[in-house]
């Protein structure tokens, strides 16, 4: 972060409990379910401590699942004991409740204990379910795909002779998603009925109420309608739970679905849904409580569980210390999102064909202030992305300027379909895809969105183009939405980062030029975004320091465009041409700009690296995820240095 000042936010005490605890509890033989009532309490404590200690996290709904979770791998999954592979299978589509399930698989000695110092950490647990932890058996965080999964396992356990059930959770938001729906009809027709799944009806999906966005109306009677046996309980009552199950046992001839009636963040008094002031956001979905959160609430469910180990004869419960580690942030930085959203109402003021369409992303989008503003130029649509893309299809061949939000990650690859469709009507739209590229890390794979530029860059009429900083974002969006006369993705970072440049004065938006972030004569670098030209920024510096390499580094926020004039005078004389991408190496900005380098039939020929991610992306802190794919300083440094070095000997240096 060069000499970039910083705030130092200071750690604070936490506690958690150790497995012992959880084993002294399941070795008291008490009734199961006053087992499963204390183990989930104690798992409660466990789940804040490793979101708090991780910094991030999601809170809410990992709360409002616990019972049903501590119940079923207490009692209802069989065979534990042979392995992930020979038991009956769980998992969460909604994925979310990460947190939750680790503590459970911890509490029962599935991981080890030392795991819950290491949520989203690099080579730790990932921030959403991954199959590379044992008993985790499909990776989820994209929702929807959760019954189309145990419908394939359920037949495969078929053909292979294993009578194994198949629990999946669901979130009540998540039965937006269209796959849903898609997945019931023939799970009937199947008999498929080792699948019980079960809602988490929570009643709010990320930070809305599910019946303001999309209500889902009477589920069992349109679930019942497909074929399914669906039966309803709350979800924090184990006894109704347990009654529940086992009437479920005499059904054999269809699948089953549970509505299981939950409050999300159950167990700390302002954190539940019902506490929620009428007409607020619910603001403990996604993030880490704040120290005073933290103590508050870590005091509220030891209080909790020490009332049911009382109740239970066990004495006190034993807790241990631990530490959050201290976090150092920059006090400078630059916030697109913050920028997108006064970039997004400065334009609203001025153009009324503006329609802002979200799903399900309000705050994360930047959007509070625009729905708050023009509420009747705000759409919500819920987690229904191809929905919300073909709506925007209809507004804007009825003269419309549709703008649509969502994360990357689903934006480019859910309804790229409905994009393609669109954009083959040749009317206009623009899409902003927030959380873009590799940071940040602690989500994990299906939030890190490195793919969305290969999906969308041969969408004809869509240009694409990303910000490096907060001056570019209101000159790109102003361009997009008054001069385009495309359709267009812009692509948004959404971590803060500060950065060692600034927005030229003067500087005029030209599709296919960029600017110069930093002058050099011995090669030329391109990138966009902040923390990727950041960190090149620094690797420059460094170098020059250390070698005397100057480097020429290029801002091109056109990701798949490029004018050739401009390119052939930026890259000039210089020898060696580094592309860097914060995506996939394939598919990335960096293959169009060696494509367009090669056309340009330069003598003598240019050697070009392009440097990107080559692999799944890594779950961890940004500093871990950086250095694990080679994008942080000290490995743009090593990479520029090779890149002159090879130039002028025509031999790649091997590494010490």
């Amino acid at each position: 972060m060069g000499e970039q000042q910083l705030d130092q936010v200071t750690s604070d005490d936490l506690v958690y409990v150790p497995s012992a605890e959880f084993r002294r509890l399941r070795d008291a033989g008490l009734p199961a379910t006053q087992t499963a009532q204390a183990f989930a309490a104690l798992a409660r404590i466990n789940t804040l401590y490793m979101i708090a200690r991780a910094w991030s996290g999601h809170i809410g709904t990992s709360f409002s699942s616990l019972e049903i979770m501590s119940w079923l791998f207490l009692n209802e999954i069989r065979d534990l004991d042979k392995g992930p592979a020979a038991c009956d299978i769980f998992f969460s589509s909604k994925g979310h409740d990460a947190p939750a399930l680790y503590s459970v698989l911890i509490g029962l000695g599935l991981l080890p204990e030392d795991k819950a110092d290491h949520l989203r950490r690099l080579h730790g647990l990932p921030g959403h379910p991954h199959v590379e932890t044992p008993y985790i058996q499909a990776n989820t965080g994209s929702l929807g795909m959760g019954i189309s999964k145990a419908k394939g396992m359920a037949i495969a356990n078929r053909l292979n002779g294993l009578p194994r059930r198949i629990f999946v959770l669901t979130g009540d938001g998540e039965l937006q998603e269209g796959q849903f729906w898609e997945s019931l009809a023939s799970a009937a027709s199947r008999q498929l009925s080792e699948i019980v799944v079960i809602v988490d009806h929570n009643k709010i999906q990320s930070d809305t109420w599910v019946e303001q966005v999309s209500d889902l109306g009477d589920v069992e009677a349109k679930v019942r309608a497909f074929g399914w046996h669906v039966a309803r309980c709350d979800g924090h009552d184990l006894e109704a739970l347990e009654r529940t199950l086992r009437s479920l046992d005499r059904i054999t001839d269809r699948p089953k679905l549970i509505v299981a009636d939950t409050v999300k963040g159950k167990g700390v008094s302002f954190m539940e849904g019902p506490a929620l002031v009428a007409g607020a956001l619910y603001a403990y979905h996604s993030g880490a409580p704040t120290e005073a959160e933290y103590a508050n609430g870590s005091k509220e469910l030891l209080t909790s569980a020490a009332g049911l180990f009382t109740a239970g004869g066990l004495g006190q419960v034993a807790t241990r210390p631990g530490r959050r580690p201290e976090r150092r942030e920059p006090r400078d930085t630059q916030n697109l999102i913050s920028a997108y959203s006064d970039a997004l109402l400065s334009q609203a003021d001025r153009d009324s064909r503006i329609v802002a369409l979200d799903a399900d992303l309000v705050k994360d989008c930047g959007l509070v202030p625009f729905a708050k503003k023009y509420p009747e130029r705000f759409v919500e649509c819920g987690i229904a992305e191809q929905d919300m893309v073909s709506m925007a299809c209809g507004l804007a061949h009825r003269g419309a300027l549709p703008i649509v939000h969502s994360f990357a990650c689903f934006l480019s690859a859910r309804p790229n379909e409905q994009i393609y469709n669109q954009c083959s009507e040749g009317s206009k739209v623009i899409y902003v895809g927030s959380l873009a590229g590799l940071l940040p890390g602690g989500p994990g794979h299906s939030h890190q969105s490195v793919r969305d530029i290969s999906a969308l860059a041969s969408v004809p009429h869509l240009v694409i183009a990303e910000p490096a900083v907060n001056d570019e974002v209101h000159a790109l969006l102003d361009y997009l939405v008054a001069k385009a006369p495309e359709s267009s993705y812009l692509r948004l970072v959404s971590v803060k980062w500060p950065v060692p440049f600034a927005y030229p004065a003067g500087q005029r938006v030209q599709p296919g030029q960029g600017w110069v972030v930093r002058e050099g004569q011995d090669l030329v670098v391109f990138g966009y975004g902040p923390w990727l030209l950041s960190n090149a920024w620094h690797a420059a510096e460094e170098l020059q320091r250390s070698a005397g390499i100057t480097t020429h580094l290029v801002n091109l926020p056109w990701l798949n465009r490029v004018d050739p004039v401009w390119l052939r005078q930026t890259i000039g004389d210089r020898r060696a041409v580094v592309l860097l991408d914060n995506h996939y190496v394939h598919g990335g900005q960096g293959d169009m700009l060696g494509a367009a380098i090669a056309g340009l039939g330069l003598a003598p020929a240019r050697r070009v690296t392009k440097i990107g991610v080559t692999e799944l992306p890594e779950c961890g802190t940004n500093d871990e995820v950086l250095a694990y794919h080679g994008l942080d300083i000290p490995s743009l440094t090593t990479i520029f240095k090779a890149a002159v070095s090879q130039q002028k000997t025509g031999v790649i240096p091997q590494p010490a």
